[in-house]
């Protein structure tokens, strides 16, 4: 959707919203390209023994119309849901595929997700239907009683645990199938926020999200799609980062897409992986590529063909760029959204200059401020909550049965992530921290962002979390978690040396007073520092 250009005002300027009356993610994504162009390849399943299976815009227009054709013949229509508990795979591609066309409403589930946030989510939704593997239909039989609205569960795996076998399921339905002709507007997924208190909330999204979500995907790629992109992402395709920011803009523009999801995250088999299949594109999470970061000489172990980076979820700074450049061959282009509201704010380096610190400017169609309490639009350099304007394609139509949530969480016409941050008067944003982020220290306001990234560039840190705690005399002190790099060891004598590397880089106030050490830290389900555990571990008392 976005115009080429050569600078971000041109790109901007040029930029207007496509977005039609009737439209339907699943016939977009799919079944436009396999009229068009049936042999061009869609997907390449990377698996564990090193195989692939590759399979054609053609033939995935076939298996989501038996999946499509499946629902309907349990029974499940327009407005239905159906939630889909699988890794990166091709089938969990189809059953969002079909899920859309057949006008119903899918809810991603992430693998590791045990029985308790499984039925809280699936209760909540009302789903009629899952889609599973063999390890999720195990955690689903022992729910089924909590959920009293799931009908049937189809395991990739075989029939099981009160679980029909989706293969042979599927293998009596036809593969044509007459999408649902929905309207732009129409809900398509519900995506359950990883919040840190509480219980999730489900982001409601209609058909249009994935044209809302287009312009980021694009400008944070550096204007994709280019002759030979291919993408992949180690974030699961559950989350919004791994479903509408890869797999569904990907297939929008014909890119190929890459599934593979590690069990668990490894810095070599990124690596390698992206050396064996020719990655072009990756969206890469900050927590990956910290841990990419630590992986010794990887910049002569692999030869990499890279032609952008994405990254999203935590300001990067200056020696994650750095390291991109001499490692990745790229300059790692930062974006900025929410499950809620999504891809809003980038960088691009074919564009703009990176400013470490800073995040980005707003993506062209969204309109991204600062605002007070009272929604009024604030000056360069202030402090304030980061703020998207509606109406917009990208934002999701409300929280499900949530009227009180999905109400504060607008002041008049401005979204409001509940994030804090500054504008300077080239429209540049920059992340300062969650509202309960931001620590009160003598009378400053400090944001554990910039702590953050000074202390990875100490040759012993790998990761750092900072959040403040308790104290009678400053209200605050700054504390940091420290996790260390291999060969490294905790001592007085260290914490001290980490103190003195900030005092004298950032500034007296915003040192860490506190130091400790740990084996890791607590992260959500996507990756980010799950800060009010650190918080909480700051002002207990000892022992």
């Amino acid at each position: 959707m976005l115009k080429a250009g050569s600078t971000y005002d041109e790109v901007r300027d040029r930029f207007r919203w496509e977005v039609p009356e009737h439209y339907n993610i699943g016939t977009d994504v799919c079944d436009r390209w396999a009229e068009a162009d049936p042999d061009r390849l869609a997907l390449i399943e990377a698996r564990a023994d090193g195989s692939a299976r590759e399979v054609s815009f053609r033939e995935l227009r076939g298996l989501s119309n038996r999946f499509a054709n499946l629902l309907r013949s349990h029974g499940i229509g327009p407005g239905e849901r159906v939630g889909i508990l699988l890794p990166q795979a091709v089938e969990t591609a189809v059953a969002h595929i079909g899920t859309y066309k057949a006008g119903s409403i899918a809810i991603p589930l992430f693998g590791l997700f045990g029985p308790e946030a499984l039925a809280f989510r699936l209760a909540d939704s009302g789903a009629k239907a899952v889609v599973t593997d063999a390890a999720g239909a195990a955690k689903l039989a022992t729910i089924r009683d909590e959920v009293p609205a799931l009908r049937v569960v189809f395991s990739v795996d075989g029939a099981g645990d009160g679980a029909l076998g989706l293969a042979a399921e599927m293998g009596g339905e036809p593969d044509s199938f007459t999408p649902v002709r929905t309207r732009a507007d129409d809900p398509a997924l519900i995506v359950y926020t990883s919040g840190t208190t509480g219980q999730p909330k489900g982001a409601l999204h209609a058909h249009r999200v994935l044209l809302g979500h287009l312009p980021g995907v694009e400008m944070s790629h550096d204007l994709l799609p280019q002759p030979g992109d291919r993408l992949w992402t180690p974030a699961d395709w559950a989350w919004v980062g791994g479903l509408i920011d890869v797999l569904l803009p990907g297939l929008h523009h014909g890119v190929t897409v890459v599934a593979r999801r590690f069990e668990k995250f490894s810095a070599e088999a990124a690596f390698q992986l992206m050396q064996d299949f020719r990655i072009r594109n990756t969206f890469l999470p900050p927590t990956a590529l910290k841990l990419m970061r630590a992986l010794p000489d990887a910049e002569r172990r692999y030869r990499l063909d890279l032609r952008t980076v994405a990254s999203g979820g935590e300001t990067l700074g200056t020696e994650l760029l750095d390291w991109g450049r001499r490692v990745l061959g790229v300059t790692i282009n930062e974006f900025y959204g929410q499950t809620e509201c999504n891809m809003v704010v980038s960088s691009a380096g074919s564009l703009m200059e990176a400013r470490p610190g800073w995040m980005g400017r707003a993506v062209p169609g969204h309109e991204v401020a600062i605002v007070d309490e009272d929604g009024t639009v604030l000056g360069p350099g202030e402090l304030g909550s980061v703020a998207v304007r509606a109406p917009n394609p990208v934002m999701f139509l409300k929280y499900w049965n949530n009227e009180g949530a999905t109400s504060a969480k607008f002041r008049g016409d401005w979204l409001v992530t509940g994030d804090l941050g500054e504008r300077d008067e080239d429209g540049w944003l920059r992340f300062v921290g969650r509202d309960d982020d931001v620590i009160t220290s003598s009378g400053y306001r400090i944001g554990p962002g910039e702590i953050e990234d000074c202390l990875l560039r100490h040759p012993a840190i790998g990761m750092a979390g900072v959040v403040g705690k308790p104290d009678p005399e400053r209200t605050e002190i700054v504390m940091a978690f420290i996790v260390l790099k291999d060969g490294f060891a905790p001592s007085p004598a260290l914490a001290r040396e980490i103190q003195e590397h900030v005092k004298s880089r950032l500034a007296a106030h915003e040192y860490p007073r506190e130091v400790e050490f740990v084996e890791d830290l607590p992260m959500t389900t996507t990756g980010k520092v799950i800060r009010r555990a650190l918080r909480d571990r700051a002002s207990a008392p000892k022992g």
